[in-house]
């Protein structure tokens, strides 16, 4: 009975990691990478939902994996992060990225 915990709390860990990379590294590409065209309406829309569940996701995992705390703080500060990107202009509400490059 004691190996199945073990290997739930692993699992919920490794979820637990997997979902704040996922929000980590999403943030990173967005704020340091310019876009470089405009997604149609529907990807824009699809971007915000998946970060949105990916948040959710994040805040219902934090409770199984008590001892990633320091990672589910940052995660949960890029996730609002990809959010408040948007927040910078024009460019940035349609692309998700803080800059928008045209290509030559």
């Amino acid at each position: 009975m004691a190996e199945q915990t073990v290997k739930s709390e692993n699992r919920n860990e490794l979820a637990l990691m997997l979902v704040a990379g996922l929000l980590i590294g999403n943030f990173l590409w967005r704020a340091l990478v310019p876009a470089a065209e405009y997604p149609m309406r529907s990807m824009q829309a699809l971007t915000m939902v998946f970060d949105l569940a990916l948040i959710a996701g994040l805040v219902g995992m934090k409770s199984r994996a008590p001892k990633l705390t320091v990672l589910f703080w940052i995660a949960l500060a890029a996730g609002i992060g990809l959010f408040a990107i948007r927040l910078n202009g024009d460019a940035s509400w349609w692309t998700g990225h803080l800059m928008y490059r045209m290509s030559p």
